[in-house]
């Protein structure tokens, strides 16, 4: 059976960027704006508080680790309120060396917090759909791996070895797949994680990633999750964010874009992985949803 997870971030083609050390001490505060982009961190000693917009304050502590699919505008400080120094993200992203630590608040003395963070980018043009099936925070506690993998991105980030750039790739797939697969499912903001926390509706969610070019109905999939085709639909929408064949259709889409952009399919080989069944009822579907024609999009990557 597919693994939708593993497939929603292989579509996404994460690549890492930049990673760096910050650190603070004293009374200290930086508000940065949106970044857009995700970013990660471990938090390696001390204590601090990041307050995202729209998210209640969270209080990170040493072995923490963060997650932000897509970087909205935060506050990060110390445990001594202070004023915040308004920052720019895009011009420190720009700006920052990885090898020197960022440093915050009095820069006398030892540090009294220390975490290891960075960011990356998503390659694929349908991003923003998938990133929109994610939380917009994680934040998770006492898991080593993530801290080990967070790790491993730095160093190989600060070394120029061979192959630098096809190891970092891998190493944020597998920093995402186990920051989401870490993350509880249930009580979490409409999207991915949360169906597939519902052991009936990831039966019917795994169906439609393992089989797309198969003509699903929603009485279909709703037996697949052994629950009526009025309770499934309630029941998917409310977890997903999106109705069953909504969702189902921008998975197709996904796909077909990743297909365009590989190059090397025709268009009728494209319409068929997708469920469609001649390449002119796949053209007018794919204009519809994407505004415009395969071929054209094809050509512009």
């Amino acid at each position: 059976m597919a693994d939708p997870l593993a497939e929603v971030i292989a579509l996404l083609r994460p690549r890492a960027v930049y990673s760096k050390v910050i650190a603070g001490a004293g009374a200290w505060a930086v508000r940065y704006t949106a970044f857009g982009q995700p970013s990660f961190c471990t938090m390696l000693e001390g204590e601090c508080v990041l307050a995202v917009d729209g998210q209640p304050p969270l209080a990170l502590a040493a072995g923490d680790f963060l997650l932000m699919p897509a970087t909205p505008g935060f506050t990060l400080s110390g445990l001594t309120p202070a004023p915040p120094v308004f920052l720019d993200s895009h011009e420190q992203a720009a700006r920052e060396d990885a090898h020197n630590e960022v440093r915050h608040g009095d820069r006398n003395g030892p540090p009294e917090v220390r975490m290891l963070g960075g960011y990356f980018a998503f390659d694929s043009p349908d991003a923003a759909l998938m990133v929109s099936l994610l939380p917009s925070v994680l934040h998770m506690r006492g898991v080593a791996r993530l801290s080990l993998l967070v790790q491993l991105v730095r160093e190989e980030s600060m070394a120029q070895r061979p192959g630098r750039d096809l190891v970092l790739g891998r190493l944020v797939e597998m920093l995402l797949i186990e920051a989401l697969r870490s993350a509880p499912g249930e009580g979490a903001p409409p999207g991915l994680l949360r169906a597939l926390a519902d052991s009936r509706l990831a039966v019917a969610v795994r169906h439609m990633h393992a089989d797309p070019a198969r003509s699903w109905t929603v009485e279909e999939l709703a037996g697949k999750a052994a629950l009526s085709r009025s309770a499934f639909f309630e029941r998917f929408s409310r977890a997903v964010g999106l109705p069953p064949m909504e969702y189902l259709l921008a998975w197709r889409m996904a796909i077909a874009k990743d297909l365009l952009r590989r190059g090397g399919c025709a268009p009728a080989e494209v319409a068929a992985r997708v469920g469609y069944s001649s390449a002119s009822t796949f053209s007018t579907a794919f204009s519809r949803h994407v505004g415009q024609a395969p071929g054209r999009y094809a050509r512009q990557l």
